[in-house]
């Protein structure tokens, strides 16, 4: 399995419209981090890990030309808003519908979002996404087994473990005991981080850290970061183990 990072960045991205700070305007490409989302494929499947604003441009840029499913995280636009760039897999898949997994709130908040989504082809012939969502906790994509991890992020957000090897949360400030031993056992942990100082409704560097130490995958990557902390501050204050992750970015498991 493979596990490619789409985007890296917070809700607005980085560099961040109108700003000339250092992160912003630093020319290592590590610093440039679309919003959060990946592609992850094995020998028999490929999914899309959220369909954020950029995933168009990144598909093109990575020549991801195979998507057999979409999971999603949650609704909020930095996650969702590339989702009408699915229908061009539909075509590649020759027109079939997709599945889509997500949790059941998520679902409503996609059909209000995207009131023209439908499992069947349009009768006027018009390009839209076809999909079939699907609220599961548990689900394969090939020979992929995710299971579905309720975490807080102001309200129920989903995290996601895949193939007991990789656990994955984009958004959170919070993680429960049940969350914490849900995730225990990984291979490789990604977590959101998005800066030092405390934020409402997203883990800051210690947090982020003091769940990492109780989780303890053998290693880590820090993502959904604002432009506070280039890539390489991030290198510097980490504990071994434990890195910052940048777009275009693969892993292999």
């Amino acid at each position: 399995m493979t596990f490619k990072f789409l985007g890296t960045g917070t809700s607005v991205g980085v560099p961040q419209i109108g700003c000339d700070c250092p992160v912003c305007t630093s020319t290592d490409p590590r610093d440039k981090r679309r919003r959060c989302g990946a592609y992850v494929r094995s020998d028999a499947a490929a999914f899309l890990l959220d369909t954020p604003p950029e995933m168009r441009v990144a598909a093109l840029e990575y020549g991801i030309d195979k998507v057999d499913a979409v999971v999603l995280t949650h609704a909020h636009m930095d996650h969702v808003a590339g989702f009408d760039d699915v229908r061009r897999f539909n075509t590649l898949n020759g027109g079939a519908a997709m599945r889509c997994f997500a949790a059941e709130e998520t679902v409503e908040q996609m059909h209000r979002i995207f009131p023209y989504i439908s499992d069947k082809q349009n009768t006027m012939g018009l390009f839209r996404p076809m999909i079939n969502f699907v609220a599961d906790d548990e689900f394969k994509i090939g020979d992929m087994t995710l299971k579905r991890v309720k975490v807080e992020h102001n309200f129920p957000c989903s995290g996601y473990v895949i193939d007991e090897k990789l656990g994955y949360v984009s958004d959170c400030h919070e993680l429960s005991d049940e969350a914490i031993e849900a995730f225990k056992g990984v291979e490789v942990m990604i977590l959101n981080c998005l800066r030092f100082r405390p934020h409402p409704t997203h883990l800051n560097k210690d947090a982020a850290l003091e769940y990492l130490e109780k989780i303890a995958p053998k290693k880590a990557y820090l993502i959904h970061m604002c432009h506070d902390v280039s890539h390489a501050e991030w290198l510097k204050v980490l504990p071994e183990g434990v890195e910052p992750a940048y777009d275009g970015l693969e892993i292999e498991l």
